[in-house]
C-alpha cells in the first residue's frame, strides 16, 4: 500500500508577522507534516528582493513552489510526485482583491496517460461580503476546465481548492462550529464584514460563498469526511479561535473538491497552532495515493 498524499492549507498570519524566527517556526511546523501540496495564504513579504524569502521557505520545506500575484497566496508541491502542466495564476486576478494561485498539476504516479488536475490556493475578501461572493463564483470556474485527450475529446478535469473563506459553512453538519449570533461579534466593522443583508433588511451570517461553491458541485472535504460512515466528526473542528472582538470559534479555512476526488479521501483533520504563531489553524487532508491515481485514469470503481 502506498503512502497517502498529504494536502495542507494554512493562512500563516502575515507569513510569520514579519518576524524571521516566527516564520522559521511556522515553516518547520509545516515541514514536520511531510506535505505533498501546501495551499498557503498571506505571504506578504515573501516576494520582496527577488522572492528571497519565498525561495528560502521553499527550500526549508523541500518542495517546489509558485508565489501568486502580490504574495497573497502560494502553492507548494512535492516535485517527486507532481509537475506543473499549466500556471493559471494570472488568469483570474482582475476579479480578486487577493489573487489566488492556481496550477494544473500532473500526478506522476498516475502515469503518462492520466488526466492532470487543478489545485487552487485562495483567500476570499476580508471586508466585503459582496466581493467575497463574486470571488467564490469565479473560483468555481476552475472546476470546469477541460483537457484535450490524444484522440481529440475534451474531458473536464478534477480540482481541489483550499483557502481562507472569511465566511462560514452552511449549518447542518454535526460537530461543525455553530454560526455566530451577530451580537456575539463585538467589533462593529467585523460584524458587517461577516454578514450580508437579507431581503427584509436584517443581516445574516455570511454563508453564501460556501453555498455558491457547493451549488457548482464542489464539496467541502472536511464536511464529507465528518459525515462519511468511516470518517471522523472532528474533521469540522474550528480553524479560528473565538475572541472577544470577532466572535466564537469558526471554521473559516476549508478545502473544496470535485466529487471524484472524494473517492480518494481517507482523512481530514485540523492541527491546532499556538495563537502566538498564527491566528489560523492548519487544515490537513489525506488522499489514498493509489485511489487518486485511479481517479485520474478514470478507472476508479
Amino acid at each position: 500500500m502506498s503512502t497517502p498524499l498529504t494536502l495542507v492549507c494554512w493562512n500563516f498570519e502575515n507569513n510569520g508577522k514579519s518576524d524571521p524566527h516566527r516564520r522559521h517556526a511556522g515553516d518547520e511546523l509545516l515541514r514536520s507534516l511531510n506535505p505533498d501540496i501546501v495551499f498557503r495564504q498571506e505571504l506578504w513579504d515573501a516576494g520582496a528582493n527577488g522572492s528571497t524569502i519565498f525561495n528560502e521557505q521553499v527550500r526549508t520545506l523541500g518542495l517546489n513552489g509558485v508565489l501568486g500575484e502580490g504574495s497573497c497566496t502560494a502553492l507548494l508541491y512535492n516535485p517527486a510526485k507532481f509537475s506543473i502542466v499549466r500556471d493559471w495564476t494570472q488568469s483570474r486576478a482582475p476579479h480578486y482583491v487577493m489573487p489566488p494561485t492556481a496550477l494544473t498539476l500532473r500526478y506522476e504516479q498516475a502515469g503518462p496517460e492520466a488526466l492532470p488536475f487543478i489545485a487552487v490556493s485562495y483567500h476570499l475578501n476580508y471586508a466585503s461580503p459582496t466581493q467575497r461572493l463574486l470571488e467564490a463564483e469565479w473560483l468555481t470556474t476552475w472546476a470546469d476546465k477541460g483537457w484535450e485527450m490524444p484522440e481529440g475529446t475534451r474531458v473536464i478535469v478534477d480540482a481541489v481548492c483550499a483557502g481562507d473563506n472569511n465566511s462560514y459553512p452552511t449549518p447542518g453538519t454535526p460537530s461543525d462550529p455553530a454560526l455566530p449570533t451577530l451580537d456575539a461579534i463585538k467589533n462593529a466593522p467585523h460584524r458587517l464584514h461577516r454578514s450580508y443583508p437579507a431581503s427584509d433588511g436584517t443581516r445574516l451570517p455570511d454563508t453564501r460563498p460556501d453555498a455558491a461553491l457547493r451549488t457548482a458541485g464542489l464539496e467541502d472535504v472536511a464536511r464529507y469526511w465528518a459525515t462519511a460512515p468511516h470518517g471522523d466528526p472532528t474533521a469540522v473542528s474550528r480553524t479560528v479561535n473565538a475572541c472577544d472582538t470577532h466572535g466564537p470559534d469558526s471554521r473559516i479555512d476549508r478545502a473544496y473538491a470535485t466529487p471524484n476526488v472524494l473517492h480518494a479521501v481517507e482523512g481530514a483533520d485540523v492541527i491546532e497552532v499556538d495563537e502566538d504563531l498564527s491566528d489560523h489553524h492548519i487544515l490537513r487532508i489525506r488522499l489514498n495515493a493509489d485511489r487518486f491515481a485511479e481517479i485520474l485514469n478514470r478507472t476508479v470503481t
